[in-house]
């Protein structure tokens, strides 16, 4: 009888094992921890090289306020700088001065800032069927991220983090479809990003939304990074059948951190304050994994 009942046991297991090695949310599991072990390979055509393109990562080539008339290139990114800022709270001083700067270096250019009132219009007004989704996100930072690939999709252009102080102008930049600056130890942040209007790669970002939109129990920096954030939008990136026209920004070979955006850093581009307020507490434990330590 005892054997009987072990056995029963097992067979329930394993049956228990077999449905969810078949489940939706084993595939994405296994999507999402897997990114960083083939996002060098995934991004290896895509990081924006002088050998492959005559970019100068570094910068020194361009002027800090580079007018577009002397780049000789088209720009699909259209000239918009944009915004997020949810919560009805008041913008920090050193956010609205961020941002001041980031004006100056960028003259010519549109500027949105996008607060609760005009972002809840846009998206009832271009994403209806998101709308539910966007609204039930437990955590604001979520609905900014989200609000980020939304806005890129429909007016394109460019968006920052509040945190950042531009340095030198994205304008040489706006030669490629798709800009995201590239992360350590794998994938891309969505501090900055730029994208021309109705590209498909951010079109998959949204679409994907409400399969991702999991509640990851005790652990709310994974929920958001596996939602909505940077090793979301970096496993939907290695999931795009062809990747050549998303760029990558990352340093010179001896220099491959040079744009990463974690922390007080200082960039070509900008300087980052490092005032993110949503890391909760598991973000400790997430980046001290033996593969996150530089």
């Amino acid at each position: 009888m005892c054997f009987s009942r072990v056995r029963l046991l097992l067979l329930f297991l394993l049956a228990s094992l077999l449905l969810f090695l078949t489940s939706p949310l084993a595939a994405q599991l296994r999507l999402l921890l897997q990114m960083p072990f083939i996002w060098q390979r995934s991004a290896a055509n895509s990081i924006i090289s002088h050998d492959r393109d005559g970019f100068d990562v570094t910068f020194r080539a361009y002027d800090s306020q580079q007018p577009p008339s002397e780049l000789h290139h088209p720009s699909p990114i259209p000239a918009l700088l944009h915004h997020v800022h949810l919560g009805g709270a008041d913008l920090r001083p050193e956010w609205l001065a961020a941002r001041e700067e980031c004006l100056k270096i960028h003259p010519g250019w549109k500027t949105h800032i996008w607060d609760d009132t005009t972002a809840t219009q846009f998206v009832r007004d271009h994403f209806p069927d998101l709308q539910e989704t966007w609204n039930n996100y437990p955590y604001l930072v979520q609905k900014v991220d989200a609000l980020r690939y939304m806005i890129l999709y429909i007016h394109g252009g460019a968006i920052l983090d509040l945190d950042l102080v531009c340095k030198r102008s994205l304008e040489p930049l706006r030669r490629f479809d798709f800009v995201a600056p590239a992360a350590y130890p794998a994938g891309f942040s969505i501090g900055m990003l730029l994208s021309s209007p109705g590209n498909l790669f951010v079109r998959d970002l949204i679409e994907n939304l409400p399969r991702f939109k999991r509640r990851w129990l005790l652990f709310p920096y994974v929920t958001v990074m596996f939602s909505t954030g940077c090793h979301y939008a970096s496993t939907i990136y290695t999931t795009q059948p062809n990747r050549t026209s998303l760029r990558i920004l990352s340093g010179p070979p001896d220099r491959p951190n040079m744009h990463m955006l974690n922390g007080f850093v200082d960039t070509p581009l900008f300087r980052h304050l490092g005032t993110s307020s949503w890391h909760a507490n598991d973000a400790l434990f997430v980046r001290m994994r033996p593969d996150d330590v530089p």
